[in-house]
């Protein structure tokens, strides 16, 4: 049960449903895989190979996995082919739970194709066209809700820039100036510094007092 829950969670699925299906299509394909095993010589060689470049096609196995390989998939495995989760793994979303909803809302799409369905599963020769929908609002680069690493930088500018404004509105320090006010003098609240007995013998202006 904690285990489903996590599956949940991790994989973003809406319910036990959807988990239920791809236990089903593990079942099968390791179904497949057993009744390969206990065919003929003749029966599996020729049904072998096609069985497994279609698994490889598809994302599951690897090129040149073996019927063993089949045995050792796990339900994970199936998962990591889904659109929801490809499209959060290529960066697109920046949660598994933000990729379901551009999916369904009709942002993504394959080879030019939108396609609305979560539990799709992703060929592997399809990874590389997999993009934002031309006509998506969300094909801008620079829509908020777009993952990119510029949008932090961007934001981290003008921080930046607030603080060397600040600094350089503060008051003009009186010279010599001992290094620990100046120090002081950079922060929110500069310190107070006595004039000087020079400063006491001059005007506003630069001038000799009377």
């Amino acid at each position: 049960m904690d285990e489903e829950l996590r599956l949940l969670g991790e994989y973003g699925l809406r319910n036990k449903r959807e988990l239920r299906r791809h236990e089903t299509a593990l079942s099968k394909t390791r179904g497949i895989a057993r009744s390969l095993l206990g065919a003929t010589e003749e029966e599996r060689a020729r049904l072998e190979s096609q069985y497994l470049t279609s698994l490889a096609k598809l994302g599951i196995l690897s090129t040149g996995a073996t019927v063993d390989d089949i045995l050792d998939l796990n339900v994970k495995d199936l998962m990591e082919r889904r659109l929801q989760t490809m499209v959060f793994r290529t960066g697109l979303a920046k949660s598994v739970h933000q990729a379901r909803q551009f999916v369904t809302h009709g942002h993504i799409s394959i080879g030019g194709s939108i396609v609305t369905v979560p539990g799709y599963i992703v060929r592997r020769d399809d990874e590389t066209r997999l993009a934002f929908h031309t006509q998506s609002a969300l094909s801008n680069p620079q829509h908020p809700s777009r993952s990119t690493q510029a949008g932090s930088r961007a934001t981290e500018r003008p921080i930046r820039e607030e603080v060397t404004r600040r600094e350089s509105e503060l008051p003009p320090m009186p010279t010599p100036v001992p290094r620990e006010v100046v120090e002081e003098a950079k922060t929110e609240q500069p310190l107070e510094v006595e004039p000087s007995l020079e400063d006491e013998t001059t005007g506003p202006e630069g001038e000799q007092k009377p």
